[in-house]
This record gives structure tokens, sequence and C-alpha cells, in this order.
């Protein structure tokens, strides 16, 4: 079976405290994307992983895929399968392209051998792989809050948009990120920021991760600039890595273009 685990972006991020456990909570908007990387699952006469497309680094016998497929095989029985994930969403970016491996691993395992569980019960396997892993069962639009892993629906609909997400080959491990991160809570609410009109999230939605990030690398400012300059009603890092994303009324410009070494996703959301 195979399916297209797609990246999602952050409208607002907001790391509002230290948790006892070690973890942040935060706030913020999770909407999906539609760049896709492509997992396929079949039965096979023994587990095997194989993958394709940009190298995904660290142990292979660890990958998040694998990992999904042992949590569940740990309460129901499921045979030997043979994952083949083709990489296309670039890592280290803050696009849950891990995560949602993991959770298209979950849902297609459950489509597969017909083990009828419903989103809340994927979700609960989901949390145990990554805080942001469980967003991916149901991938709709959602405000997040404690670990990333509470959802209430947003009612938001950016129909219409042209999403153009740049990602400038800067790999920002979520170590680093959290490392110079400084809680605090934001000035409202999330779903009062996110009732104004796209227009006004210039100045109204924030992701904190920029106050560090961006005198670091001085390449993410120079993006975000540049996705402005084109005409982005609105522009933002996502997650805690090192994409950007531009929000375009319509269509976006055809003459928006980023040096070669750059990964520059765009579509309609």
């Amino acid at each position: 079976m195979l399916d297209f685990p797609n990246a999602k972006i952050n409208l607002g991020l907001y790391v509002t405290s230290r948790r006892p456990d070690g973890f942040h909570n935060l706030l913020s908007c999770f909407y999906p994307v539609q760049w896709c990387d492509a997992l396929e699952i079949v039965p096979a006469p023994e587990e095997k992983l194989s993958m394709t497309g940009l190298p995904v680094p660290g142990d292979p016998a660890a990958n998040l895929c694998l990992r999904a497929y042992r949590l569940l095989r740990q309460d129901h029985d499921l045979p030997p399968v043979h994952l083949h994930l083709h990489k296309v969403l670039p890592m280290g970016a803050g696009l849950g392209g891990g995560s949602s491996d993991a959770a298209f691993t979950l849902r297609i395992l459950n489509k597969l051998f017909g083990l009828n569980l419903k989103a809340p019960a994927l979700e609960n396997y989901a949390r145990q792989l990554g805080s942001d892993c469980a967003f991916f069962i149901q991938n709709k639009p959602v405000v997040a809050s404690e670990r990333g892993d509470v959802f209430q629906p947003a009612s938001l609909d950016l129909s219409g948009y042209t999403c153009v997400v740049v990602y400038p080959n800067i790999h920002i491990t979520t170590a680093e990120a959290y490392g110079s991160i400084k809680p605090k809570e934001p000035s409202c609410t999330m779903e009062l920021l996110l009732k104004q009109d796209v227009r006004v999230w210039k100045e109204v939605l924030h992701n904190d991760f920029e106050d560090s990030l961006f005198p670091k690398y001085p390449e993410l400012p120079q993006v975000k600039a540049k996705l402005y300059a084109a005409g982005a009603a609105y522009a933002s890092m996502t997650g805690s890595g090192s994409a950007l994303y531009g929000l375009f009324a319509g269509e976006a410009p055809a003459d928006l273009v980023f040096p070669k070494h750059y990964l520059v996703w765009k579509g309609l959301l």
C-alpha cells in the first residue's frame, strides 16, 4: 500500500514554559501542506526498511517508520513487512517530515491489515513516537498546545492561498533550537490571533525561534524579507527548523527565485 506523508507549517509558534519532564509547552497552529514523501508498505518474508531520495542520517534501525511498525506490533498480530521510504522532505527544517512518516506508517498498517483502529487510538500510538506525530493522523488544521500533541480544531481555511516553502539547506536540530529559547506567554490566544485577516498576521503572529536563530543564520531573515518583497501576505519560519514559508493571495510571482542549493516547494493550500 502506497501513501504520501505530507509536511506541515506552523502559523505562529510560542514556547510558553519549560516542563518538569524536560520538554517545553508550546502554542501554535499546525496547517498541512502537500509537499510529500512517499511511503510504501507491503507484506514480506522478513522485516525490512529501504530508503531512497534524500539521505536520512542516523541508524536505520532507529528510523521512525520502523519504530511505528514495532510499536503497533506489540499490541497487534502484524506479519513482517517491507517498508520503502522515498525521502523528499528535508530534515531539520521544521516541516514535521519524520513525524509525518511515522504517523502515516500507523495509518497504512491500520488499513493494510484491517485493524480498525479509530483516530484517537492511532493518535495515542503516535504520541509515543514524537511530539507532533499525532497531528498527522487526522491531518487537519489544529491549534496545538502542551508538547504540541494536544489539539483543538482550528476554524481556519486558507484555500486559494499559494504557499511557497523555502529550505535554505541549513539543518537545525531540535536541541540547538531549544537551547537558546526563552519561554514566555503570548500576548493573546492563538484563536484570537487567527481570527485576524492574514494581511494583519505580519504584525501579530510570531515564531519565537526566529528571535534566537535569525541572528545566528543571516540567510533566514534574508529569505523572509525576500518573500515579503515578492508580495507575501504573511511569511514566517516554520517549527524549530530552518524552513520558511510565504503565503500569497492567488499565485506566487513567477520570478521568485532562490539559490540553486535551496529546496523550494510551491503549491495551493
